[in-house]
C-alpha cells in the first residue's frame, strides 16, 4: 500500500509519518509521500481551527501538491489539512483516512462515507494532557495559586482572596464529573488519590459502569446540587449547546466551583459572569471561550473569582507527538479485519 502524510506546525511531517515505521507496519505500506500544510504560528493554526469550525472541510486552502500526493495514496494522514470532496476526487485509490485530531471539521465525513472510505481518529489524543490541567484548574481556583502568583507579580503580598472565608482541601470535596468519556474517566481517576467523593453524571453510560469503577452517578440536576466542584467534559453537539444556563447555575451550591476545559458552547457565558458576580457560585476556572483570544473589555478578566487561561489543556508535546502510535494501533487493527478503538464512520464497514 501507497501513504500520503500531511504535516503542520503542531504535529511536523517527521513525526506524522512514524505511523508507517516498525516491522510490522512495513510489511504493509511500502512506501508514502509527504507534504506541508503551511501554518507558521500557533495563531495562524487557530484561526485554521475556527475557519474548520465553522465552515468545515471547504472553509481553508489545502496544500497546492496534495492532488498530486493523494493520487496514488491508498492511506491518507492528516492533522489539521482539509480533505474535502475536491480532494476525495483526487483521491481514487484511497482506502482509509487517517487523522490525528479528535475533532472531524476538517474531514468531510459523509463524502468520505458515502465512498466507503473509512475515518480513524483520535480523540483521546489529548486526554492525558487535558485531565492533568483540569485538576490543575481544580487547585488554582479553589486554592488561590494564579491570584497569589499575580499579586506577587504587582508586588502585593495578598492576604485575602474571595473565598478565604473556607478554602477547602480536595478531600473534603464532593466533585462532580459530566461527561465519562476517556476525558472524564480519566480526571476521576486521578482524583483517587485526593481521597476524594466523585461523582458522575452521563446519560450514555450505564450506572453499573460508573458505580464499578467506584464512583456514584447521579442526574444532571442531582449533581449540581450536590456537588462542590463542577466540572465538564462533554463533547459539543446542537443538543447540548448551552447546556449550563441559569437555571443550572442557580441549582449549585453557593460554595460550588465551576471548571470548564470542554467546549465553551456547553455554557451560557452570560449566565456564569451573572453567577460569579452575584457570588451564587464560589468561583470558577475558565480554558474555553467563545470568542479566542479574548477580546478587549471582555467582563471575565474583570471577575476577582475566576481563573482565566488561554485554551491551554490539551497543550503538550505528547498530546501531539504520541498520536502516530495510536493511529498505528488502530491501522493495524482496521487492517487484521478487527474494529478499531477510534472509528469515525463504523458503517461503512457494515
Amino acid at each position: 500500500m501507497k501513504g500520503a502524510v500531511v504535516g503542520d506546525y503542531l504535529l511536523p511531517t517527521e513525526i506524522s509519518e512514524k505511523i508507517f515505521t516498525g516491522e510490522e507496519i512495513e510489511t504493509v505500506v511500502d512506501s508514502s509521500v509527504k507534504t506541508d500544510f503551511v501554518v507558521k504560528t500557533r495563531a495562524e493554526i487557530r484561526n485554521v481551527w475556527r475557519q474548520l469550525e465553522q465552515h468545515g472541510p471547504s472553509g481553508v486552502p489545502y496544500p497546492a501538491d496534495l492532488p498530486a500526493l493523494v493520487r496514488d495514496a491508498e492511506i491518507l494522514v492528516v492533522h489539521i489539512c482539509p480533505v474535502n470532496k475536491e480532494i476525495l476526487d483526487r483521491a481514487e485509490k484511497l482506502k482509509i483516512i487517517l487523522s490525528a485530531r479528535g475533532g472531524l471539521e476538517n474531514i468531510d465525513i459523509d463524502e468520505a462515507t458515502r465512498r466507503k472510505i473509512p475515518v480513524i481518529h483520535a480523540p483521546n489524543h489529548n486526554a492525558q494532557a487535558v485531565a492533568e490541567y483540569t485538576i490543575g484548574l481544580m487547585l488554582a481556583e479553589t486554592r488561590n495559586i494564579a491570584r497569589s502568583h499575580c499579586a506577587l507579580k504587582q508586588g502585593v503580598w495578598q492576604e485575602f482572596y474571595p473565598n478565604s472565608a473556607y478554602i477547602p482541601e480536595l478531600n473534603e470535596l464532593k466533585i462532580g464529573i459530566i461527561g465519562y468519556g476517556q476525558n472524564g474517566r480519566l480526571v476521576a481517576r486521578k482524583l483517587k488519590s485526593f481521597e476524594t467523593t466523585i461523582m458522575v453524571c452521563d446519560p450514555f453510560v450505564a450506572d453499573e459502569i460508573i458505580i464499578r469503577d467506584g464512583y456514584i452517578p447521579l442526574s444532571l440536576e442531582s449533581l449540581l446540587q450536590e456537588a462542590d466542584i463542577v466540572s465538564l467534559h462533554v463533547k459539543l453537539t446542537p443538543q447540548n449547546r448551552r447546556m449550563i444556563g441559569p437555571r443550572e447555575f442557580a441549582m449549585m451550591k453557593s460554595s460550588t466551583y465551576f471548571i470548564n476545559t470542554a467546549r465553551s458552547g456547553l455554557v451560557d457565558m452570560e449566565a456564569l459572569i451573572h453567577a460569579l458576580r452575584a457570588k451564587s457560585i464560589q468561583g470558577a476556572a475558565i480554558d474555553v471561550f467563545d470568542v479566542e483570544p479574548l477580546p478587549e473589555g471582555n467582563p471575565l478578566v474583570e471577575l476577582e473569582n475566576l481563573t482565566l487561561t488561554n485554551h491551554r489543556a490539551g497543550d503538550t508535546r505528547g498530546s501531539y507527538w504520541n498520536v502516530p502510535d495510536l493511529l498505528r494501533k488502530d491501522l493495524l487493527k482496521y487492517l487484521h479485519g478487527e474494529s478499531p478503538q477510534f472509528f469515525a464512520n463504523p458503517q461503512v464497514a457494515e
